[in-house]
């Protein structure tokens, strides 16, 4: 529903709203791109992934990316780009050349920040010291790895194509390559998984020393092998000993947690993904992905990229499959979906900065949610308590419409 602001006021937690304003600043914005692509599907994941055939059309993809781009481009003009993330997907299945030419065919395009992060997910099954080599010459200055365990056995659980050596020796590979700056994906509450399992994961992983840990539990997710056919998972208690357990050992070794799974060495959380959380802008590019675009008269529109490859690729078919305008009675909620995460919050001048509503139309819901003792009382930040952050999704609760 679309909010005409020539009507009476809309009601949003009990208290009324003035119109949205323009947006004096517009957010930073960032670039995500789709490779669809897996060696093979692993049994949790409910990404837009698809096995790959024998040849990748990488000539063709990177050209539909690109025509993809342009069609975005009018409402980026004059703006540049702090952060570029290829996900997929495995986006290391492609080869350097191709990267390259996709690379330098955005810069063509929008301009790049002088300190730009640019990110590759890569999977340790994918790793070749050449390869990475020459991503890191073409300017990707952060990996993000897929390792979800170092376990033989928990690996298999997951499907996963590489083993626990394969793990280490990427971690290595990546430093040899010149990456300084990189996350390691891990994974908890795996299949008969004890308290032991997890924390020698994560030992081993920090052994490894990256600059950034994505920890997380696993869940069960619809359209997946794994809800169809549900493995047995640890129970709730020894998943909350894990869970304790685990950031006492993330901290000690000086992992500060900054956002629900996400934990990162002093100067260097995930730029990327700050930007999504604190509400900033983002394009998307490449089969199913999506994007959120601010306009400079408030308009705030979220978009969705055509899903299957086949008909990405397909030039009868628009690669846009649906577009939409945020309302004033979407827009908190949307906006506190994604800033709650991070521990710290964010500060409440943000909010009006970046939805155009004023901070007053937020009071009804922020009064409940502080007497709850999920938010902060904090009149300068916005913020979860450490209740908040347990119960995220009640405190969300407390701001719907």
């Amino acid at each position: 529903m679309t909010h005409d602001s020539s009507a009476s006021p809309l009601i949003f937690g009990g208290a009324a709203q003035s119109p949205r304003a323009a947006l004096p600043v517009l957010p930073p914005l960032a670039l995500y791109i789709h490779i669809p692509w897996c060696v093979r599907k692993c049994p949790y994941c409910d990404f837009n992934s698809h096995t790959a055939s024998p040849v990748l059309p990488e000539e063709e993809y990177v050209d539909a990316l690109l025509a993809d781009l342009d069609q975005d481009l009018h409402a980026v003009y004059g703006r540049e780009l702090s952060s570029i993330f290829f996900g997929g997907g495995t986006p290391s299945l492609f080869s350097a050349e191709a990267l390259g030419r996709l690379l330098e065919g955005v810069e063509q395009r929008i301009a790049f920040a002088s300190d730009i992060e640019i990110t590759l997910e890569a999977n340790p099954g994918t790793f070749e010291q050449d390869k990475f080599v020459a991503y890191r010459a073409l300017g990707i200055n952060r990996l993000s790895i897929g390792i979800q365990s170092f376990q033989e056995e928990k690996l298999k659980a997951l499907g996963r194509i590489h083993n626990g050596d394969e793990a280490v020796r990427a971690a290595g590979m990546a430093r040899q390559a010149g990456f300084d700056n990189f996350n390691l994906d891990l994974m908890h509450g795996l299949p008969d998984q004890s308290l032991d399992d997890a924390l020698n994961d994560l030992r081993t992983a920090i052994a490894l020393k990256p600059t950034h840990l994505s920890w997380y539990q696993l869940t069960l997710e619809p359209n997946t092998v794994f809800w169809n056919q549900p493995p047995v998972l640890p129970e709730d208690d020894t998943l909350w000993d894990i869970q304790e357990a685990g950031q006492a050992l993330l901290a000690e070794h000086g992992y500060a947690q900054y956002e629900v799974s996400a934990y990162a060495q002093p100067g260097k959380p995930a730029r990327h993904n700050l930007n999504y959380w604190s509400f900033g802008d983002f394009i998307g590019i490449g089969a199913g992905a999506h994007g959120k675009l601010s306009h400079p008269d408030g308009r705030i529109v979220r978009t969705w990229k055509t899903r299957l490859p086949k008909d990405y690729l397909n030039p009868a078919k628009s690669f846009k499959a649906g577009e939409k305008a945020l309302s004033n009675d979407e827009l908190p909620f949307d906006f506190l979906m994604n800033a709650l995460r991070l521990t710290a919050g964010v500060e409440s001048r943000l909010y009006p900065e970046r939805t155009g509503l004023p901070l007053e139309s937020l009071a009804e819901g922020r009064r409940e949610a502080e007497q709850s003792g999920l938010l902060q009382v904090e009149p300068s930040r916005l913020a979860a308590t450490e209740r908040g952050q347990l119960f995220l999704n009640d405190l969300l609760q407390t701001f719907l419409s």
